[in-house]
């Protein structure tokens, strides 16, 4: 496979696909921006595609809640499709408002295969107010963990990306927090535990998590807005030795490894 091809899924109110679109391109993707309409009228089939991300904004306004009215549509009136893409070994990622989708879908923490001919989509997690009741729009140090991930797989132990949300709180049941730790299904936290190092209160210092199979990912900071070095807020600043030595920002290795999985491992 020359070029893995990647949907980005847009509907009212995305507003990071551009920049989503921009990153999966600089790291060898096919690319393409796609309504979601386009998915449910099967003007597009999604089994065209190796990687679907669903980038950040405020889809249909945010209306009821963050990212709850596109979950709602893809849980219902995508179900086959989804559980046919994740069935087949394919990749997921959502930034931002796209992990607070692959939440409320279920998609995140994970399918429920229990009932193997039709698969479950249950909501386990959520992401809630930030404990600060305000937007918060900053830069964050991000710790990686051990985690079952492939598109971290290989990066540094610590990243810096930005955050901008409302809704960003990850929090769950202790049991299910549990499970997250017991699987290594936690891929980032928030490198301080207080705000405003820790932004919105996540349980854990939560930031990120995948599937048991690594392979649907989602985080609430935005990787896809440090892809240079020149996208770091204070690139002018930093010693050569320090991040500026490489001309790639801390977000484009996470895109990279997503279409270097694909190449290697689908068909």
């Amino acid at each position: 496979m020359l070029k893995p091809k990647v949907l980005i899924l847009r509907t009212a109110g995305t507003n990071c696909d551009a920049e989503t679109d921009a990153a999966f391109q600089l790291a060898g993707a096919e690319t393409a921006l796609i309504h979601i309409q386009n998915l449910i009228s099967e003007k597009v089939d999604l089994t065209d595609y190796q990687i679907l991300a669903i980038p950040g904004g405020f889809s249909y306004g945010d209306d009821i809640s963050a990212g709850i009215l596109l979950a709602v549509e893809m849980k219902h009136k995508l179900t086959d499709a989804l559980n046919k893409f994740v069935a087949d070994g394919k990749l997921i990622l959502g930034i931002c408002n796209g992990f607070q989708v692959l939440v409320r879908t279920g998609l995140l923490p994970g399918i429920n295969t229990s009932n193997c001919s039709r698969p479950e989509m249950t909501q386990r997690t959520t992401l809630a107010m930030n404990t600060s009741a305000k937007f918060e729009c900053r830069w964050v140090n991000l710790k990686k963990e051990e985690s079952t991930c492939v598109f971290t797989e290989g990066i540094t132990d610590h990243i810096y990306l930005p955050v901008a949300h409302a809704e960003g709180r990850f929090t769950a049941p202790s049991d299910m927090l549990a499970e997250l730790e017991s699987n290594k299904q936690i891929v980032f936290r928030y490198a301080k535990n207080q705000y405003p190092h820790n932004p919105n209160g996540s349980d854990a210092d939560i930031a990120g998590i995948c599937d048991p199979t690594g392979r649907i990912f989602g985080l609430m900071p935005h990787p896809e807005r440090f892809l240079m070095k020149w996208n770091h807020p204070r690139w002018t600043r930093l010693a050569a030795t320090e991040r500026t030595s490489s001309e790639e920002g801390d977000g484009l290795a996470i895109f990279r490894n997503a279409v270097n999985y694909v190449k290697s491992y689908v068909k």
